[in-house]
């Protein structure tokens, strides 16, 4: 590994674990770089998992230091989670890129309606919301963010954010401590199988992770003093941005690839 490598992989990480804990979609920057060092996009795909780990022990550490952790809520929503990221990581069915791309797009920016035109719901949270039991349609729709996450995980922090906070009632700073928490949980898992079927590099994977986990502390550190205003106009910025790459307006790989 060359010293421009190992400062793209570390630089680059520092810019994609600021974007995932406080929103999503950093992923895409980190898969566009390893292919265009060399890993196939399957290897590409497994490799992340490691700096996601560790961005997100990061994070949780940290929300956990400032008690902005709902622990029990976390582990009822990240136990559907988990299991759905194992089947995802397991789904070997070729599915058109292309379609698939878009339809995260349009997701995404069915989000940013949402977010400017419910802005209490991001922004203060719901009480009554956060004090009820999880029920079995969030258990469901759990599961499923957990199934996409583990096959693909670019932009899965934006559909964990939308189901704990619509669905769980919390504002944007302990909807993300809750968010990292489950990434963490079911990327471990996910992982795993990415090594038994040997799609790893750890040296890319390490190497990364060093600025994932700079760009994790500085956003978990500081997400309360900024507030949820912030963070919430943060990623309607970045939808804009990934939904723009994933329709084809910009190429955030070619940026990525110098």
């Amino acid at each position: 590994m060359t010293t421009f490598e190992v400062i793209a992989l570390i630089v680059s990480g520092v810019f994609v674990g600021f974007i995932n804990t406080l929103a999503g979609g950093g992923t895409i920057i980190s898969l566009s770089l390893f292919m265009f060092m060399g890993l196939p996009a399957d290897i590409a795909n497994g490799t992340n998992r490691i700096a996601v780990i560790l961005q997100n022990v990061t994070s949780v550490a940290t929300f956990r230091q400032q008690k902005l952790l709902d622990t029990r809520k976390a582990l009822w929503l990240a136990l559907p989670t988990v299991i759905g990221s194992i089947i995802g990581a397991q789904l070997s069915v070729q599915i058109d890129e292309a379609t698939f791309r878009k339809a995260i797009a349009v997701v995404m920016l069915m989000m940013i309606f949402f977010i400017v035109t419910k802005p209490d719901k991001w922004l203060k949270g719901q009480v009554k919301l956060q004090e009820m039991k999880v029920s079995p349609l969030q258990m469901m729709i759990f599961f499923a963010i957990g199934i996409y996450g583990g096959f693909v995980q670019v932009g899965v922090g934006y559909f964990l954010l939308a189901g704990i906070v619509l669905g769980a009632g919390y504002d944007l700073v302990r909807a993300n401590a809750i968010k990292v928490f489950i990434v963490l949980l079911y990327t471990i898992f996910a992982l795993a199988i990415f090594i038994i079927n040997d799609k790893v590099n750890w040296q890319y994977g390490l190497v990364h992770s060093i600025g994932n986990i700079i760009g994790a502390f500085v956003a978990s550190r500081y997400a309360i003093s900024w507030g949820a205003g912030f963070i919430r106009w943060f990623i309607i910025v970045i939808i804009f941005i990934t939904s723009a790459d994933l329709f084809g307006i910009i190429d955030i790989r070619g940026m990525v690839n110098f």
